[in-house]
């Protein structure tokens, strides 16, 4: 379509100059050569503007075809980073969650061996005719498991909700804006 309009002009151009060169045919003087070369720079200048008319609205519209192209592919970016940053958030918070309930339940397994240890000590001491230490033995055990228990309840209920995973913030940069 461009190359049309860039074509129209060089054509008229030359019909302009080719009509001045055939009324001036006869001789060609000074005087002619006059007539003809300042109509002749007249159209040259006209067709000058025309078609730096034509190459600025050109480069108009390809200027803002690409900043509507950034601009979407800019707004893509901006949607896979948020999604990016929501999939690390949630694979962190699973993993703090699954190493948190781990040790647990390490714990809570090495703790309730002890306590099963101390309640065997307290019954051995009860076969052994030490009722009196026996049985203090196995209430102190099971009161203290209760109690571990009931504090590793209240814990996990008061830090695992807590739990607050940073990710990498994405902030826009301001741009200045250049005189030119």
């Amino acid at each position: 379509m461009k190359l049309l309009q860039y074509f129209f002009g060089i054509v008229i151009a030359q019909l302009a100059l080719f009509s001045l060169v055939l009324l001036n045919a006869g001789t060609l003087t000074t005087e002619s050569l006059l007539r003809i070369g300042v109509p002749a720079l007249f159209i040259a200048l006209v067709i000058a503007f025309w078609f730096n008319s034509i190459a600025k609205h050109h480069s108009k519209d390809v200027v803002s075809a690409v900043k509507e192209e950034f601009a979407s592919e800019r707004e893509k970016i901006k949607i896979n980073a948020e999604r990016a940053k929501m999939r690390v958030h949630k694979e962190a918070e699973k993993k703090i969650i699954k190493e948190t309930s781990r040790a647990h339940a390490k714990a809570n397994f090495k703790v309730g061996a002890s306590f099963a240890g101390l309640i065997g000590v307290g019954a051995l001491f009860v076969m052994a005719q030490m009722v009196t230490a026996g049985l203090l033995v196995i209430s102190a055990s099971a009161g203290a498991m209760g109690g571990y228990y009931l504090r590793s309840k209240r814990d996990r209920y008061r830090e695992l909700p807590a739990i607050e995973v940073k990710a990498i913030e994405n902030k826009p940069k301001k741009l200045e804006k250049k005189d030119a």
